[in-house]
């Protein structure tokens, strides 16, 4: 029987180590993509709430900058507050993980007897995560922090 193929298999283990090193690696620049695209459109939130920030408090900007702030004072205060901002939702995004991995944990120990899975916290992974949330707050912070501080003082006291 020339054309059947043979009734066994030879597998050999670097072919299967190759297969699970690729699946990895597209594995991880999915997340890495979703990462990516997750902070773009996060720093383009922090960036359009600053900007509706600068735009409503143009007048305290003007009345702080005529009685002596210089502008770094303006773009330092903008600033910290882009960070405090992006802070604050990195700590909202990290306990919201916590949350969801305790969750499914309890779901599927609940589901499956005797698996026992324990909840596992990366400290690391959260204060690099922390990290990245200020970084993005400076960043897409700036703008909108160089802008109110080139604001004209008397400018900005007329604005209503």
């Amino acid at each position: 029987m020339a054309g059947e193929p043979p009734p066994y298999r030879v597998q050999i283990q670097q072919e299967t180590i190759k297969a699970y090193e690729q699946s990895t690696r597209t594995m991880m620049l999915i997340l890495g993509g979703i990462g990516a695209i997750s902070l773009l459109v996060g720093g383009i939130g922090i960036m359009n709430i600053m900007l509706v920030s600068v735009t409503e408090r143009t007048r305290e900007i003007g009345i702080r900058m005529a009685v002596g702030a210089r502008p770094r004072d303006i773009l330092r205060q903008f600033l910290v507050e882009s960070v405090i901002l992006s802070l604050l939702v990195g700590i909202v995004g990290i306990a919201l993980g916590v949350a969801a991995s305790s969750g499914l944990t309890a779901i599927i120990n609940s589901l499956s007897s005797g698996t026992g899975w324990p909840v596992v916290i990366s400290f690391t992974a959260a204060g690099v995560a922390l990290l990245f949330a200020t970084a993005v707050g400076v960043f897409f912070g700036y703008y909108p922090a160089r802008r109110a501080s080139r604001l004209d003082p008397i400018e900005a006291l007329r604005y209503e």
